[in-house]
């Protein structure tokens, strides 16, 4: 396991210097990035903010109101579409790239992997979305290799369940979902992604998507029927190899709680002897089946949402107290580093929406936080890095905090950024300026101190209760040590200045073999302008400190 920076990016939004962003628009009039708005250039900008991975976000083929038939795409019904693009996650062939990323439609394939090429060439790793749980309603590959036959090609829609069957059916009754559907005939109903086996989903539900079968009997409890090994498992195992065989470095797995941990073990054992490099990242919420995953499941990490994320958020958001972040790093019980840490993705809410905290800057000691507590790898969604409000209704997607996946629409912060392409911030707000150097400064940080990327961590917070200089409410410090690199992590999540002393417990010193009263200078990495006095590490005198609000210090302790 090792430390790295992952870049989230949705290409769709990415590259579109459209500014049009009308309501509902097509992709003819709102406009759409390609996988050729990665220039080397962009490329170059994304790298110097300390990024290690790209994980680009809705590359595979998947169901869109867009015709591409005059390209021998089959047309999607658009009542069982979300938005005028579609969902990333409702995937239409898993042997393809989405139409809406290439210049040429014919030689989508092609630039993506060119793309990947490009990615590598600039010293970045490339790390694409798998979605096993489910598929779109109108699943059909017409890119899959000679020899692959099509998922539920070979079903037999009169069983309910059969681990035979690709897909789970309701026999003898129609897809009749609770809206009005105009024209759109499905018998019998197959099951919907989240897990509704009924032909009536609702608006809530997944509609647009239908569950995949591996072997799981939900209607009889849950009856795990896998041996012999469920057709379904092969077919994905080779979707994987697939993509491995294109050169990427890792997946991110959709919803991989909802498939068994039996297959994950199964199929990540297999693909990791062929590839031994490439990198398994689960989307779990249930803490209970951390384990699971990670032992049976050989995932590498696991989604640290309902954990960190969560927390993070409460205190940065909702006034809870900063001393909880101790209980929630402890809860994981030795498995902190195979989590990843982040503030935002494609599901969340922004940070600087009115959702969360409505200015990116204020969630700088959390990110701080979710970049360098533990040695886990840290993502960041492209936008965050300048504050993006994600407060637009762009189409199928309401004014809700999100950066739409449903719709063509045009980011203005991306695009403020890229500035067609040239990707020189010159259209950036002192604001944004202020907070991309902030990530910046942070993330090559993560990456290049050892004490972050290998050392320990020892939590100061409980030593500091009884401290009334240290308000445990507002506050949060820590240290990390590898070697004789050793450096003190101090955090205001406060929205007010203050003056705050850090107490250092004879504890901390046995555990990270420190000497009492040894002379360090000290540096503030975050701002390498702060100017300390030299300082005289022991367990009596604390270290004290003026910090502004919403800010986090980096101290680097170099021996005197």
């Amino acid at each position: 396991m090792s430390k790295f920076v992952i870049y989230q990016v949705f290409p769709r939004l990415f590259g579109n210097y459209n500014t049009t962003n009308k309501h509902n628009g097509t992709i003819e009039e709102n406009g759409c990035g390609k996988f050729n708005s990665f220039t080397p250039k962009a490329l170059s900008e994304i790298k110097s903010l300390g990024t290690t991975h790209v994980w680009y976000t809705g590359v595979i083929e998947h169901a869109t109101q867009t015709d591409y038939s005059a390209f021998g795409i089959k047309k999607d019904h658009p009542g069982v579409v979300k938005g005028k693009a579609g969902s990333p996650y409702a995937i239409k062939d898993y042997y393809d790239v989405d139409p809406d990323l290439a210049e040429n439609v014919d030689n989508r394939m092609a630039e993506f992997e060119d793309l990947v090429k490009r990615t590598h060439k600039a010293g970045m790793k490339v790390i694409i979305d798998f979605v096993p749980n489910h598929v779109a309603r109108q699943y059909h590959s017409d890119a899959k290799p000679a020899g692959v036959v099509d998922l539920g090609e070979t079903d037999n829609s009169e069983w309910a369940f059969s681990p035979l069957n690709n897909f789970y059916y309701v026999p003898n009754h129609a897809f009749l979902p609770q809206f009005y559907v105009k024209g759109y005939v499905e018998f019998p109903a197959k099951a919907t992604g989240n897990d509704q086996f009924t032909p009536s989903p609702t608006e809530n539900d997944w509609y647009e998507t239908v569950k995949l079968n591996y072997g799981v009997n939900y209607a009889e409890g849950g009856q795990k029927q896998f041996d012999p090994i469920p057709d379904t498992w092969f077919k994905m195992r080779d979707v994987l190899m697939f993509w491995a065989s294109k050169k990427v470095d890792g997946f991110r797995c959709d919803m991989a709680e909802m498939v068994p941990v039996e297959f994950w073990g199964w199929v990540i054992s297999q693909v990791k002897l062929k590839y031994p490099g490439i990198v398994f990242i689960a989307e779990v919420y249930n803490p209970a089946e951390y384990r699971n995953y990670i032992s049976n499941g050989k995932f590498d990490y696991l989604y640290d949402k309902v954990g960190l994320y969560d927390m993070l958020r409460n205190v940065t958001s909702r006034n809870f107290p900063v001393r909880e972040i101790t209980n929630t790093w402890q809860a994981l019980g030795g498995i902190e580093n195979q989590m990843l840490n982040f503030l935002e993705n494609h599901d969340e809410q922004r940070i600087g929406s009115g959702f969360f905290s409505g200015n990116g800057l204020y969630a700088q000691p959390a990110m701080i936080v979710a970049a360098t507590l533990t040695q886990a790898p840290v993502m960041i969604y492209s936008g965050q890095e300048f504050g993006e409000m994600g407060m637009d209704a762009e189409g199928f997607s309401g004014m809700d905090g999100r950066t739409t996946i449903f719709d063509y629409w045009g980011v203005k912060t991306i695009q403020a950024w890229a500035n067609n392409g040239k990707f020189d911030g010159k259209n950036l707000t002192a604001e944004q300026k202020d907070l991309l150097a902030f990530y910046k400064k942070l993330l090559n940080i993560t990456m290049t101190e050892k004490a972050i990327t290998k050392g320990l961590m020892y939590d100061l917070v409980f030593a500091n209760f009884e401290n009334n200089k240290f308000n445990t409410h507002e506050q949060f410090a820590y240290f990390r040590k590898f070697e004789d690199d050793l450096l003190l992590i101090i955090l205001n999540f406060d929205d007010k200045h203050l003056d705050t002393e850090v107490r250092f417990p004879f504890e901390s010193f046995q555990y990270l073999g420190l000497s009492e009263g040894q002379n360090y200078t000290v540096e503030n990495l975050m701002n390498e302008s702060d100017k300390f006095p030299l300082f005289n590490l022991n367990s009596k005198e604390p270290f004290v400190l003026h910090m502004p609000a919403w800010k986090g210090f980096i101290l680097k302790l170099t021996k005197a």
